[in-house]
């Protein structure tokens, strides 16, 4: 199956689009740093995707490192809502999308061999 066939690619995708609309608002001196971290671990995620699909060997791996990547844009996610750089509510709707690409990858792990 072809990976933007795949529930877990569309998930990551918009959460990779929501992401990038919401940093445009950042103040300059955060749209750097953390704007920028936020896309990239995103941009990560969507090609662990990629990868994950397309490996005959180590998709696990590849997998816990989705994982990993998710993890980390909650906890960056947390720190702009605490610091007002989201709302409680666009946080809640990229938590929800988090939460999903997470249960999505937690079954592909464990349907690895």
């Amino acid at each position: 199956m072809k990976a933007k066939d795949l529930p877990i690619y569309r998930d990551t995708f918009e959460l990779m689009k929501m992401i990038t609309q919401l940093t445009r608002n950042f103040p300059r001196d955060l749209k750097i740093s953390l704007g920028e971290r936020l896309r990239n671990d995103c941009l990560d995620i969507v090609l662990n995707v990629y990868r994950a699909n397309a490996a005959r060997q180590g998709r696990r791996e590849i997998i816990e490192a989705i994982l990993e990547s998710v993890q980390v844009v909650e906890m960056t996610l947390r720190l702009c809502c605490d610091m007002a750089l989201i709302s409680k509510k666009q946080h809640g709707k990229l938590v929800e999308r988090t939460d999903a690409i997470g249960r999505q990858a937690y079954g592909w792990a464990r349907s690895c061999p």
